[in-house]
């Protein structure tokens, strides 16, 4: 056993993630203070943090394997041969994850495009990440959540994660005719925009216009895993188990005493200690999906799990009957609109074979186009409704276009729908019991796509003169045009963007120290209980960990 443990603590220490069946045994025989379930951006904060009391024994659960190379993974292409650099790591090779074969997705476990591997999201997105104006936090937020509350949270999170709106480690920024494009377009005439430092003044989102900040590391994909995990996996009290997909909380009454996970087809049972927490982060489809079949929820969705035998048995006396498990959620809806000029020139990210010379300024210098995920200009502003609240609006410009729209000198504006929109959904249950979005997501409220639009109208009354011309939607396309257009269905408007959130929110599913209520020991600390954002929710989410983390430890 000794040998055992001094081999898996040399493991930890070089970060890998470490699943074989002798230790998932080692694990279920232990009592954990800490049961954290999901290695996405929020549950290894929660855990990493939590694990800082050496004498509290803490277990990550995550269904998914490896990712970045730090973690094990391999997947990668012929040009990262004999570099310490998995197909994660490099910013430039985002886009491949959506468009070739990989296992670092959700697949059969969620109606949806989400990361079902260690990072989670984060080892699958762009890395955009942005601090969300105190206005998101002041507004949308409960008591004890307000951005007073949260500054100690944002002030950690800076420490540990810190971000970078020029990635490129030669400190040259590639492939900015879209981003000049950009400034030419927005930032002069009536009604200009203003070009900022985006993190640096994260309190403007009126007609703002900036480069957008990442996640990176020396040019590298950052995140949790790296700026989190690494610490955490030097700790003995902390430990790593891949390959274990949850299926419910066990509870006796309202009292989690642990977990239940399929850990490569075989069950598991993982027991808290007399005082341990089991803290959901699986994200804002998985998490309500495991609080359902833990018999908390809707009553008419308990019941359809019940007669399935979803349920392990809990009788409807024990069950935790809440109709908000799983309601409010929300993504934004977004629009592709493809944009020409001939002062553009657009490059497009290949996964196999980029340009050799771009290969060379990686692999060597960590710098050129590969250094960066793509979007090369990011600007916000707000509509403001007559009864005087506001919609946030944000919008991106890649490096290329899309679908029908592919020449050397078309790039993609992507325009979302952010804080203040009135549409949600809710978390539903297949035939299969795989979670997913219903129907009301998007646009259910018709106010949305009145502000979109709007929108969108505003910025494209500033084109005539700058030599750009929107493709897929006309410049001189009405209100109504525009709303009927980002409406319906193509493969330029209401793609998912998947960016969940506010499933399980503060005051009605959890309370504001994030127990589930009716619950003692069983939190939810992830997208879930993250207000919709003016910003894209990475940052917000990992605000929200480290906020959690901190009232769960002083409980």
């Amino acid at each position: 056993m000794k040998s055992f443990l001094s081999c898996l603590l040399l493991l930890q220490a070089i970060g890998l993630a470490f699943s074989a069946p002798i230790e998932s045994r080692t694990l279920a025989s232990t009592l954990w203070d800490a049961i954290v379930v999901g290695s996405g951006p929020a549950g290894i904060i929660v855990a990493s943090r939590l694990s800082e009391n050496a004498t509290k024994n803490v277990l990550l659960l995550e269904g998914g394997g490896p990712s970045y190379y730090v973690t094990g993974g391999t997947q990668r292409p012929a040009w990262l041969a004999g570099t310490s650099l998995s197909r994660v790591d490099v910013p430039g090779l985002y886009l491949s994850i959506f468009s070739t074969a990989s296992s670092l997705t959700c697949g059969k476990y969620l109606n949806a495009y989400g990361g079902c591997t260690t990072g989670g999201n984060s080892a699958i997105n762009a890395g955009l990440f942005f601090e969300p104006p105190a206005s998101d936090f002041d507004t949308y937020f409960p008591t004890g959540w307000k951005h007073t509350d949260l500054v100690p949270s944002i002030n950690r999170l800076y420490q540990t994660q810190p971000s970078t709106n020029n990635p490129s480690q030669d400190g040259i920024r590639y492939l900015q005719s879209g981003y000049t494009a950009a400034k030419n377009w927005l930032c002069t005439g009536t009604g200009a925009y203003t070009e900022y430092d985006i993190n640096a003044n994260s309190a403007k989102k009126t007609k703002v216009l900036g480069h957008p900040a990442f996640d990176y590391s020396n040019a590298q994909r950052g995140g949790p895993v790296i700026s989190y995990m690494q610490s955490a996996l030097t700790r003995p009290n902390f430990h790593l188990q891949s390959g274990a997909w949850v299926q419910r909380v066990t509870r006796t009454g309202n009292v989690a005493t642990g977990v239940i996970a399929n850990v490569s087809g075989v069950i598991t049972t993982y027991t808290l200690s007399a005082k341990g927490r089991v803290v959901l982060s699986g994200g804002a489809l998985k998490s309500p999906e495991l609080l359902m079949k833990s018999a908390i929820g809707d009553p008419a969705v308990l019941t359809r799990l019940q007669q399935a035998g979803q349920l392990g048995g809990v009788p409807s006396s024990s069950w935790i009957n809440n109709t908000a498990v799983g309601a409010g959620l929300f993504d934004n809806p977004n629009t592709f609109i493809e944009l020409s000029s001939p002062s553009i020139q657009a490059y497009n990210y290949v996964y196999e074979n980029p340009p050799v010379a771009d290969q060379t300024l990686y692999l060597q210098k960590r710098s050129g186009p590969y250094s960066f995920a793509g979007p090369v200009s990011v600007f916000w502003d707000y509509i403001k409704r007559t009864d005087g609240s506001l919609a946030g609006m944000q919008g991106t410009i890649g490096t290329a276009g899309y679908s029908g729209y592919t020449n050397s000198s078309t790039v993609t504006m992507n325009i979302y729908g952010t804080s203040g929109l009135k549409s949600s959904g809710k978390v539903v249950l297949d035939s299969n019991f795989v979670p997913g979005p219903d129907g009301n997501v998007y646009y259910s409220n018709p106010q949305d796509a009145q502000d979109i639009a709007t929108f969108i109208h505003g910025i494209f009354a500033k084109l005539p003169g700058t030599g750009i011309s929107p493709l897929n939607i006309p410049q001189s396309a009405t209100v109504a045009q525009i709303a009927t257009y980002i409406t319906t269905y193509s493969a330029y408007a209401r793609g998912q963007v998947n960016h969940w959130s506010s499933s399980c929110r503060i005051g009605s599913c959890v309370d504001a120290n994030t127990l589930v209520i009716g619950m003692k020991n069983l939190h939810v600390a992830d997208g879930s209980i993250v207000a919709p954002l003016t910003v894209n929710p990475q940052f917000g989410i990992m605000v929200a960990a480290e906020r959690a983390s901190e009232l769960i430890a002083k409980l």
